[in-house]
């Protein structure tokens, strides 16, 4: 349309913090780089780029945006035997942090048969926290085999709360194996299953 009569404005969605550092990879480039880090250098993550990986994770979508999540971000210099009752890897605390993501299903989108969609959303922001990561040149590991009852405890996370999945963040000191995928054949079925 145009003409006099047009009022119609175009909104443009302002994050500074992504402006600042922009992004540096294609994304089908930057999935592919994405991998399970399970050794990590010692030196500090830089405030700049944690606060990037924390921004792009707000950013992500939720179910009616609802944002029933948190993240603990936890340092792990001086925790490392309680952070290991969480999840007994060493590797797990190599990296100078680690972060939780939880859901808060009692503030989330529930589905009309009753599904409750704080793990989707969880998952959703962890996916969008990793992969600016690694954007960024970090590495994470998504590790979900962690003992809940000793999270509560560690982190104090309440009852009415969950802790869905952690991850290392920090610089990798290992190399990116061979991704190893099925097929698009195997994995994709069109117009019904």
């Amino acid at each position: 349309m145009s003409g006099a009569g047009n009022t119609r404005k175009k909104v443009e969605i302002h994050t500074p913090l992504i402006e600042a550092q922009g992004g540096s990879m294609q994304f089908i480039e930057l999935v592919t780089k994405r991998y399970s880090v399970r050794s990590y250098k010692p030196e500090p993550v830089d405030d700049d780029k944690l606060q990037l990986v924390l921004e792009a994770a707000r950013l992500a979508p939720t179910a009616a945006n609802r944002q029933a999540f948190r993240l603990i971000v936890i340092p792990t210099k001086n925790r490392e035997s309680e952070l290991l009752r969480i999840y007994n890897r060493s590797w797990f605390v190599q990296s100078p942090l680690v972060i939780c993501i939880c859901a808060i299903p009692n503030e989330a989108w529930v589905r009309s048969d009753g599904k409750n969609y704080s793990d989707v959303d969880a998952a959703i922001v962890m996916d969008h926290l990793v992969l600016e990561a690694t954007d960024l040149g970090l590495g994470t590991c998504w590790v979900g085999a962690f003992d809940p009852v000793a999270a509560r405890e560690v982190l104090g996370i309440p009852e009415q709360v969950d802790p869905i999945a952690f991850t290392p963040l920090g610089y990798p000191a290992d190399q990116s194996p061979a991704k190893k995928r099925k097929s698009l054949d195997d994995l994709v079925k069109h117009k019904s299953w």
